[in-house]
């Protein structure tokens, strides 16, 4: 009998695995629904609706509104972080991994990753101006975003640190009106745009940033001349 008992505790919980997968097709749901409508539209019954779930079934993983926008939040932000920063990690530290950062970024932005465009610009937008839990945590992860930018901008040769803070600002500033021109314009230059702006950016603040973005090294006339 103890042995029996024993298989039983290392057997899989099926209903706990049935109930994981439900949670995270809800957070899909609700974090395509967020970039295309808000985090306030994520109410339990227009999600409910939405996820094709009861009312029921919505509080058994989220008790309240609050609650599930953190977690919406919080999926968002795993997703931003598989998409751009992970992409770029394999990438030789310093100038060679913010590069990478930036054209997974920009790459982020091209496939349309979420539905409605950059989750944290509209996330940031809907929320700056409302103190709380959500916007506490929207700016926790805008804040850890614009340090990362900041300590890879260190890592390529800033010359300090008010110096990299300052290059973080200006190349989080280039993706948000990639984002909003798209977005809004419906103009799909801004990611030529961006591409080109990051690079006379990096050009100008890190002097060793001499090839564009995506690595190529234009041939001058001694190029030509030696061919």
């Amino acid at each position: 009998m103890a042995m029996v008992r024993l298989e039983a505790r290392a057997r899989p919980d099926g209903r706990l695995e049935r109930g994981r997968r439900t949670r995270r097709e809800i957070l899909s749901t609700a974090v395509e629904l967020g970039s295309r409508e808000g985090l306030e539209a994520l109410t339990i019954g227009r999600l409910a609706a939405c996820a094709g779930v009861s009312k029921s079934g919505l509080f058994a993983h989220f008790g309240n509104k609050q609650e599930l926008q953190l977690a919406t939040i919080a999926s968002a932000r795993t997703i931003f972080v598989r998409e751009v920063i992970g992409p770029a990690l394999p990438a030789e530290e310093g100038l060679p991994r913010l590069r990478a950062t930036l054209a997974a970024w920009l790459d982020y932005f091209r496939r349309d990753v979420f539905a409605g465009g950059c989750f944290f610009q509209a996330a940031s937008l809907e929320f700056d101006g409302r103190p709380g839990p959500v916007r506490d945590r929207v700016l926790e992860v805008m804040r850890d975003w614009l340090q990362w930018l900041a300590q890879l901008a260190r890592q390529a040769g800033a010359p300090d640190g008010e110096a990299a803070v300052q290059l973080a600002f200006e190349l989080n500033a280039i993706g948000l009106a990639t984002n909003w021109q798209r977005q809004l314009l419906g103009d799909d230059r801004a990611l030529d745009h961006a591409e080109t702006a990051f690079g006379r950016l990096l050009k100008t603040a890190l002097p060793q940033a001499n090839p564009p973005l995506g690595g190529r090294t234009p041939s001058g006339p001694a190029d030509e001349e030696g061919r």
